[in-house]
């Protein structure tokens, strides 16, 4: 960072909204890499973006976007420090157009402030991560976020329509548009969606709505194990139903949020299976029979229902409370976010019971069972000391390597960041990591986009020399 650089800056937004002693959390997110950026912008206008850009690509000075910061990877840590572009500030809902089922936010919208805004208008924006409540638009679409109705609904990706995207040179442009249906084209919004700040910082989305279901069911099921409840979900499916979501948690991750939350309304048994349903209150009434009967078919140790929206908000309460729980306990907990095919959730728990007894280390599982996108947290004592660093990382080593056997993903909603790059090279054959290192550089010529993540290209130079790895 230049003072010249700096000076311009300063003159364009302001002093306030350039801060040269940033607060703590600017330097990463949930992850535990940290890195001090020399100053912190906030840009209140996609012209102020663009004009950021402009001046940090001139003076080839690295920029890295940041959203709430509630990320799980180290995806916003300014590793090669430079200017973090947070996007607090622009965080208006420009629009909720009820005919044309259709939002315009600017990225710094959280998405539960969306979510209740569109439900004013008898409309749903369904993408729901559990961090709702504080994650923002903008970091959604930087990891193509899921959430547990993806199963029924889809995620971030399925509801976008249009983005205003400003790349690494400054240039504004836009992709997609504001209709439901659009080949005008290739698709620059699926391009953009996922790319985790490496190509452009959107800075305005154009979003898909959907009628809001009139009524909601949530049913929550004790298992005497985790072989038992996966076998149930399996029921489910073959019954030929598809709830809105289909959570799973096993014997750790429910001991650790009874502790929590003692006293709280939590099944028995060792594992526990939650299905959401919902449409019309007559279809929905009868879904949610017909799914409690097939439940306790399967060896349900009891079930209960959720049919008011207070009671279905509270059951979803403890369900995302999970995360919290769990490092409630002490422990590190390192949140791999793995997806394998369907047919292998069994297969998932019996080899996460089989690496629980081989590292030492507790393992929980919960999530998304209904998609195979189960969190497993490697739950880890005293991680900072070397030995236990190296314990850990053979964990991640086999249960990646299996999941990938399996032909599943090393991550399935929160991206790769810094946690996941050890594992890039393994995830993703090597035709594949030219094709994205050449549109990093077509895109981004001079790397300065978020640099140090996992597509950067050796031949790019920091100023005084030192190369991007």
């Amino acid at each position: 960072m230049t003072p010249a650089l700096l000076k311009k800056l300063q003159t364009r937004l302001g002093k306030t909204a350039v801060q040269t002693d940033p607060a703590p959390e600017y330097s990463g997110d949930k992850w535990f890499a940290r890195t001090r950026p020399d100053v912190v912008v906030f840009p209140s206008s996609t012209a102020e973006v663009s004009f950021v850009l402009r001046e940090a690509f001139r003076a080839n000075v690295p920029v890295t976007p940041r959203g709430a910061g509630y990320g799980y990877v180290g995806g916003c840590t300014p590793v090669h420090k430079g200017i973090v572009l947070a996007l607090d500030r622009m965080n208006r809902i420009l629009e909720i157009h009820p005919k044309d089922f259709v939002a315009v936010v600017q990225p710094g919208v959280i998405t539960g402030d969306l979510q209740a805004a569109a439900k004013k208008k008898n409309l749903s924006y369904p993408p729901d991560p559990a961090s709702l409540k504080d994650c923002s638009i903008g970091g959604n679409i930087a990891t193509n976020a899921g959430g547990p109705r993806c199963l029924k609904y889809g995620v971030t990706r399925n509801y976008i329509l249009g983005l205003e995207v400003v790349l690494a040179d400054g240039t504004i442009v836009r992709c997609g548009g504001r209709t439901h249906k659009n080949k005008t084209g290739f698709d620059l919004v699926g391009l953009f969606t996922g790319s985790e700040g490496l190509l452009g910082i959107v800075t305005e989305a154009t979003l898909r709505l959907i009628p809001l279901p009139p009524a909601h069911a949530a049913l929550s099921a004790g298992f005497a194990t985790m072989d038992a409840a996966a076998a149930a979900i399996q029921a489910v499916f073959a019954g030929g139903f598809l709830p809105a979501a289909v959570e799973v948690a096993d014997r750790f991750t429910l001991d650790a949020a009874r502790a929590f939350n003692p006293g709280a309304d939590f099944p028995p048994g060792n594992a526990q299976v939650i299905l959401e349903v919902d449409g019309q209150p007559d279809s929905v009434r009868s879904e949610a029979a017909a799914l409690e009967k097939i439940l306790l078919s399967a060896g349900a140790l009891a079930v209960s229902k959720a049919t008011t929206p207070k009671a279905c908000d509270k059951l979803w309460g403890l369900r995302r409370a999970y995360s919290q729980s769990l490092k409630a306990t002490g422990l590190k907990k390192l949140n791999e976010d793995i997806v394998v095919p369907r047919g292998r959730l069994v297969d998932l728990v019996r080899f996460a019971e089989r690496l629980q007894k081989k590292s030492g280390f507790p393992i929980a599982c919960f999530g998304h069972a209904g998609d195979g996108n189960i969190h497993t947290n490697i739950m880890v004592a005293d991680p900072d000391r070397p030995a236990v660093q190296k314990k850990s990382r053979a964990a991640l080593d086999a249960l990646f390597l299996q999941v990938l056997a399996w032909n599943g993903s090393i991550t399935g909603e929160h991206g790769i960041g810094l946690a996941k790059k050890p594992w890039w090279n393994q995830a993703v054959p090597q035709s594949t990591r030219e094709l994205h290192a050449t549109l990093k550089s077509a895109l981004d010529p001079r790397g300065i986009l978020n640099p140090g993540k996992f597509v950067s290209s050796s031949s790019l130079q920091l100023p005084g020399g030192s190369q991007r790895r």
